[in-house]
C-alpha cells in the first residue's frame, strides 16, 4: 500500500509520543495502559484533525481553493485546526457552528471560541441544533463564488475517505514505534465520533496485516448508529486505498455507555478520568472526546473486558482549549450527570 500517491502536507516534525502510564497503571490495578500523543500533532495547539488536514488541504491547494469552509460544534477542536491549517497556508477559513446544546454559542467564550478570534477566523455562521449543516456551508461556499473567490469544503471533523487516510498512516507509524519498542500492543482505545480517526485507524491496521482489536467509545452516538457510520467510512476509505481484501465483520466495535447525557456535556465519569490522568501523569485530556473516551477505558478495565496483563494504548486526540471552557465541571465544582 503506497500512501505516497496522495498528496499531503506535512504539520508535525516526526511521529508523536508512544508513552507508557506507570503511575496511571498503577492507580487503575488493570492493564498496562500505553498513550499516543496525538495531541502533540502539529497545529496550534494540536489533535487528531491534524492527520487528516494534511490530505484535505493538499487536495484543497491542488484545486486552487483560497478559502476552506467547514463545520463542527461551538467549540469544536476540528475547527481550530482547520483554521490553523488556513493561517498556515495563506489561506481564509469561515465556518458553520451548531449549537447542539441550545443556546450553547457565545463569542466570548474561552476554549476555541477564543482561539477562533484569535488566529483570525473570517466569518461564523452560528445555527442551531439539527440544521442542514452541508446546506449551511454550501451557502458561504456560494457567496464567495461571487466574490470570485473559491471554497474548499471540508466536512465536520474532516471525516471522508481522504481525511481518513490520515489515520491509516498513524496506523503505520504506531506500528513502527512498537516494533521498535519491541512492544505488543493488544488493543486500541479511542474516541469515536465523525468517524474518520475509527476508521483509518481500523483500515490501516487491517492494510498491514495487524491483528490489533480497536475498540472506540462513542462520544455521540449508541452502537447502533455509530458502527454502520465508522464502518461505511472504513469501506470507502479502503476503496480509495485499492484495498483487495474485505474488512471482517467484527472490525468495528463501540461502545456507548459513556457519552451521555449528551454530546459534549460532562458527566461524572470523565471528570474522574480527566481528574486521574491529570493528578497521575500530568495529561491533559478534554471533556467532550479524550475525557469520555478514558472513561470508557477505566469502566472496560473496572469490568474485565481489559485484563490485567494486556497492554492497551489509548489514542490521545487532543482538544486541550476546550477543557478551559468547561473547568468548573472537571475540577468537580458544579453539578454533572452521572
Amino acid at each position: 500500500m503506497d500512501l505516497a500517491r496522495f498528496k499531503r502536507r506535512r504539520y508535525t516534525e516526526g511521529f508523536t509520543p508512544l508513552e507508557f502510564l506507570p503511575n496511571f497503571t498503577r492507580e487503575l490495578g488493570g492493564p498496562n495502559v500505553y498513550i499516543k500523543r496525538d495531541d502533540m500533532l502539529g497545529l496550534a495547539p494540536g489533535g487528531n484533525k491534524t492527520r487528516k488536514l494534511e490530505f484535505l488541504v493538499a487536495d484543497a491547494l491542488a484545486q486552487g481553493a483560497d478559502t476552506l469552509i467547514t463545520c463542527g460544534a461551538v467549540q469544536s477542536n476540528h475547527c481550530r485546526l482547520t483554521l490553523a491549517a488556513a493561517a498556515r497556508e495563506g489561506l481564509k477559513c469561515q465556518m458553520v457552528l451548531e449549537e447542539r446544546v441550545a443556546n450553547s454559542y457565545d463569542l466570548n467564550a474561552n476554549g476555541n471560541n477564543f482561539m477562533f478570534r484569535l488566529m483570525g477566523v473570517e466569518r461564523v455562521k452560528v445555527v442551531p441544533g439539527g440544521a442542514d449543516i452541508g446546506q449551511a456551508m454550501q451557502s458561504l461556499a456560494e457567496d464567495l463564488d461571487r466574490a470570485g473567490r473559491k471554497a474548499y469544503i471540508i466536512p465536520g471533523g474532516g471525516s471522508n475517505a481522504l481525511g481518513a487516510l490520515g489515520y491509516v498512516a498513524a496506523a503505520q507509524e504506531i506500528l513502527a514505534q512498537t516494533f521498535e519498542k519491541g512492544l505488543q500492543i493488544d488493543r486500541i482505545v479511542l474516541a469515536s465520533g465523525s468517524s474518520g480517526t475509527h476508521a483509518g485507524m481500523v483500515v490501516g491496521l487491517h492494510a498491514f496485516n495487524a491483528d490489533i482489536p480497536v475498540i472506540g467509545i462513542g462520544v455521540s452516538r449508541d452502537p447502533e448508529q455509530q458502527v454502520p457510520l465508522v464502518r461505511r467510512e472504513a469501506e470507502q476509505t479502503a476503496q480509495l486505498l485499492g484495498l483487495q481484501r474485505d474488512l471482517p465483520e467484527p472490525a468495528i466495535v463501540t461502545n456507548g455507555q459513556y457519552w451521555r447525557p449528551k454530546y459534549s456535556v460532562p458527566n461524572a465519569r470523565m471528570v474522574e478520568a480527566v481528574q486521574l490522568l491529570a493528578r497521575t501523569e500530568a495529561i491533559l485530556l478534554d471533556p467532550t472526546y479524550t475525557g469520555k473516551a478514558m472513561a470508557g477505558l477505566i469502566g472496560l478495565s473496572r469490568e474485565g473486558v481489559l485484563k490485567p496483563g494486556e497492554n492497551v494504548l489509548f489514542l490521545h486526540t487532543g482538544g486541550l482549549p476546550a477543557l478551559y471552557a468547561s473547568m468548573a465541571a472537571v475540577l468537580g465544582e458544579e453539578p454533572v450527570a452521572d
